[in-house]
């Protein structure tokens, strides 16, 4: 699921995309504007793509030392795990405030 968008155009990037967290100020752009959004990405298609797949559902060891190898997925996905959880945390306190 795609999430942290900073401006419009990488929605758009997106669009066909299932599931995308969107910001409020991103979603009134995309509500207010009458530009076509072409849809970029098809699930369909990639399955019948003549692409090279590649799997590593049964060589975990693989994909993760190749994983490690790409600093930008590895610092990114540790960047958004923690921000995610730190916003879970406020959200929890703002609950909590509110029911008491």
């Amino acid at each position: 699921m795609g999430a942290s968008f900073r401006n419009v155009g990488e929605l758009k990037a997106l669009a066909g995309c299932d599931f995308l967290t969107i910001a409020p100020k991103l979603l009134q752009e995309l509500m207010d504007s009458t530009e076509e959004v072409p849809k970029k990405l098809d699930a369909v298609a990639a399955v019948n793509s003549e692409d090279e797949k590649v799997s590593y559902i049964d060589d975990e060891a693989t994909f993760r030392f190749l994983l490690n190898e790409d600093a930008m997925s590895t610092e990114k996905l540790s960047e958004g795990i923690r921000k995610f959880s730190a916003d879970c945390v406020t959200l929890l306190n703002q609950l909590e405030e509110r029911l008491a």
